[in-house]
């Protein structure tokens, strides 16, 4: 069943866990992330990413999460991430996502927070919530050290800040993790993380969680991340999974590319303790 995330992030903020959110790029992945959560019976965040328009179009990708997430056991959050283009963004609100993210994360301050309210506004009367970013998550491939790398740290005076000038429903903060594979070794600011979750009042996301850490991801889980993308494991998993078998045909090679998919997702449902979302039941 497809829901918004809403509700599901007001369980996170109270039990202290995350939701993965996977990106999905084709039928397959979007098969073998819905398969794991109906087999752990926990909700799922389905994420298509705008910049993955090239390996599966943007009308494709809706009529997939569409139909695999109504069809599905759990619930799930339909997400377009890290949208760019406003035209594209509305057109997710109207088509059928039930969340979005607007990332302007890279221009002003200001401009950020124009773009960002205008998405919030147009979402909001369909019922469809709104997460942006604020500081900036660069890419693995240049990150070398905490202090040697693209991203622009969240600081407690811009988050508080701009959730008051926006009202967006869950704000994508950046702590030291970085999109991709990394180059160097992840370092979390999580005294930053603690203080942030301290002072504003709205669920947080973390990208860039591939390759972060079990340690690290599950202590972001456990001290106010909501939710934590994940995509280049997946698709790693995918690869290292077929790599290491002697498929005769394309059957035999999707499902090692589907099992590896599942192996490591089951993984980060552990890691990020979502397992504690059964206690809103109790």
């Amino acid at each position: 069943m497809l829901v918004s995330s809403k509700e599901l992030y007001k369980v996170s903020r109270k039990y202290n866990f995350a939701f993965p959110a996977p990106n999905f790029v084709d039928q397959n992945s979007t098969k073998a992330c819905i398969e794991v959560a109906e087999e752990l019976n926990l909700p799922l965040i389905l994420a298509y990413a705008q910049a993955h328009k090239e390996f599966l179009s943007f009308d494709e990708a809706v009529e997939l999460g569409k139909y695999y997430g109504e069809k599905a056991k759990v619930p799930v959050v339909l997400h377009f991430d890290h949208g760019t283009d406003k035209d594209l963004i509305m057109k997710a609100v109207d088509i059928g996502f039930k969340s979005v993210m607007i990332d302007a994360s890279s221009d002003p301050f200001e401009e950020n927070v124009r773009k960002t309210r205008e998405i919030v506004k147009y979402a909001h009367l369909k019922g469809v919530v709104v997460e942006a970013e604020i500081g900036h998550v660069g890419g693995g491939e240049t990150y070398k050290s905490k202090d040697d790398n693209d991203s622009r740290y969240t600081t407690v005076e811009e988050a508080e800040k701009f959730f008051e000038l926006t009202e967006v429903d869950s704000l994508a903060i950046s702590i030291g993790t970085a999109h991709g594979a990394y180059k160097g070794k992840p370092v979390i600011d999580f005294e930053r993380l603690k203080e942030i979750r301290s002072k504003v009042d709205v669920p947080l996301v973390l990208h860039g969680g591939s390759s972060s850490g079990d340690d690290n991801l599950k202590r972001c889980a456990l001290n106010g991340i909501s939710k934590i993308n994940i995509y280049t494991d997946l698709v790693t998993a995918a690869y290292k999974k077929a790599a290491k078998m002697e498929w005769k045909d394309y059957y035999e090679l999707r499902s090692a590319q589907i099992e590896g998919i599942r192996e490591c997702l089951k993984h980060y449902y552990v890691v990020f303790e979502t397992e504690k979302y059964r206690k809103a039941d109790e």
